[in-house]
């Protein structure tokens, strides 16, 4: 049995064998599907600094956010050109060597009622796999990218994304971030919503502010609440919007447009400046503007807008550019979760780890009786790993977050709590992973009692993809066997071995009482209770005996 209830650590640097040392240089690609654009970078990384550096970068213009105004869905038109757009992509990744493509989507794919059927339309046409990921999680990419490109002294920052369907806030000063929020103004959705004239009148401007405003009034105090006495923190802006708006600024100012924008300043005084240049301008005028796109120029007073009020709530009199996001905080997020990040972002890698036990401690699991149940299911997991199922260290990483969190619907009520469970890991903000990978995991812990797996269940259909519905029917059967091994929450049980003889397809489960000669038979009973589905999905007989 493992040692600990936290998953062992990823596989290594992979070894190039003609060589017999670990490979010095990987690339990869990641992209962006935005609401507006669809974003991709192409990445050397040196596995021994480690560093990467950007080799490559592709933009396209693919507005999904340009959704049905009745149902809210991606039109067939814009899906069109994300797929364009994402082929492209691949075609320059390909071109370049890049040995993996790692793609994310977040607000107008999230919102979306098919946008799960966009993303398997875009496996099954282009063989690419997208992440959609919740609007925290987004939050913490776009942390990881500013500090890949920015030093933050230990000091406290707030970081802002204006993206096309979201804003995202975040504070931090190095390490676990303060504060993560993802709130729904962005520079596209409000020029759709609020946004009819050319140029914008009074009152339409007048509402878009107020809206705003009383749109982030809430995370900006939550933001707020997680500083210290005295602190007064600096402001960084990323990404589109509030890059052109650096630019307009430094052409104006200097005369040029600095290359690259890294670190260029402008004030609160300047932005409310051009927000009332912009609001005067007519399209054709502002298309004009030196770094101005055809798009760009559609919602920068939108996005403007939501950058002035914002910093208007925070009392932040200047803002800072960095040019790294969401795209190489991806990149980031890949080089940890693959082991070759040990410096200062170190402690990011254990951010999946620290958030389940976080939830844990939220919904008030009794934790010392669920890491045993995890400790249980990881053992099965290890033991039957080649024998039984052919899952690797992310699908146990899976099935630890469950063993941890299986209980926590009691905190809603006994009563049905497996699926009180899944509702609250489902929606628990769980950071680290997918949206599919939080979906996965809360379907393990919904079916760790009760019935098994069920087509006609809501929640085992949400499961995008046979791959994630193959891991639950085959994961959730070993974590009801954990249960059972604890079912007195006294730890009766120290140990157990797994037997398997091939040639009559039986499971033996040899169990080590922590007591030489205690009575085991209430885990004898549970597990005879629970082994219906093990034997049900692995077409095997279950024994369970108590040695010594």
């Amino acid at each position: 049995m493992t040692d600990s209830p936290v998953p062992a650590p990823l596989a290594p640097i992979p070894v190039d064998q003609s060589l017999g040392e670990p490979q010095r240089e990987r690339v990869i690609a990641a992209i962006d599907v935005g609401t507006n654009s669809i974003h991709m970078v192409v990445v050397r990384i040196d596995t021994t600094l480690p560093a990467f550096v950007i080799i490559a970068k592709e933009k396209n213009t693919a507005r999904l956010g340009d959704r049905c105004p009745e149902t809210g869905n991606l039109t067939p038109a814009a899906i069109d050109r994300a797929l364009v757009a994402l082929q492209r992509c691949q075609k320059r990744a390909a071109a370049l060597h890049a040995e993996q493509i790692v793609a994310v989507a977040t607000s107008a794919v999230r919102e979306a009622p098919n946008g799960w059927d966009f993303i398997r339309l875009v496996q099954e046409q282009l063989g690419l796999d997208i992440d959609l990921i919740s609007g925290p999680e987004e939050a913490r990419r776009i942390y990881l990218g500013v500090l890949s490109g920015m030093e933050l002294n230990q000091q406290p920052h707030i970081i802002i994304d204006i993206g096309g369907g979201s804003t995202e806030l975040i504070l931090g000063s190095g390490q676990e971030p303060r504060s993560l929020s993802s709130t729904k103004v962005g520079a596209v959705r409000l020029s759709a919503e609020f946004v009819t004239t050319d140029p914008i009148s009074d009152g339409e401007i007048q509402y878009l502010q107020a809206y705003v405003r009383g749109m982030l009034e809430r995370p900006v105090d939550e933001l707020r609440s997680q500083l210290q006495p005295g602190e007064k923190p600096r402001l960084v802006g990323t990404s589109g919007t509030i890059e052109t708006l650096a630019m307009l600024h430094a052409h104006q100012t200097l005369g040029s447009i600095p290359a690259p924008l890294n670190g260029y300043q402008f004030s609160c005084a300047d932005l409310e400046s051009m927000v009332q240049r912009l609001r005067r301008m007519p399209y054709g005028e502002r298309v004009q503007l030196p770094g101005m796109s055809d798009r760009r120029a559609e919602i920068i007073v939108a996005g403007a807008v939501i950058l002035l009020e914002t910093m208007t709530l925070l009392g932040c009199d200047r803002v800072t550019i960095c040019e790294r996001a969401l795209r190489e905080g991806v990149v980031v997020d890949w080089m940890l979760t693959h082991g070759l990040i040990e410096d200062r972002l170190r402690f990011q890698s254990s951010v999946r780890q620290r958030s389940v036990l976080r939830s844990a401690h939220k919904f008030q699991v009794n934790l010392p009786y669920a890491e045993r149940v995890a400790q249980f299911a990881l053992s099965l997991f290890d033991q039957l790993q080649g024998v039984l199922h052919p899952w690797g260290p992310t699908e146990r990483e899976f099935l630890w977050a469950a063993a941890i969190l299986h209980n926590a619907g009691h905190y809603i009520t006994h009563s049905a709590h497996h699926k009180h469970s899944y509702y609250l890991i489902r929606h628990g903000g769980l950071l680290g992973y997918t949206e599919m990978e939080i979906e996965t995991i809360a379907n393990l812990a919904r079916y760790h009692r009760k019935s098994g797996p069920r087509k006609k269940h809501d929640n085992y259909r949400n499961l995008a993809g046979k791959r994630y519905r193959r891991v639950v029917d085959q994961l959730s059967p070993i974590l009801r066997l954990a249960v059972a091994l604890d079912r007195q929450k006294l730890g009766a049980i120290a140990g157990v071995t797994c037997v398997f003889r091939e040639s009559d397809r039986r499971l033996i489960l040899q169990l080590q009482p922590h007591t030489p000669g205690a009575d085991c038979s209430f885990e004898l009973w549970s597990l005879g209770e629970k082994k219906g589905e093990m034997e049900r999905t692995y077409g095997v007989k279950v024994e369970a005996v108590v040695q010594g």
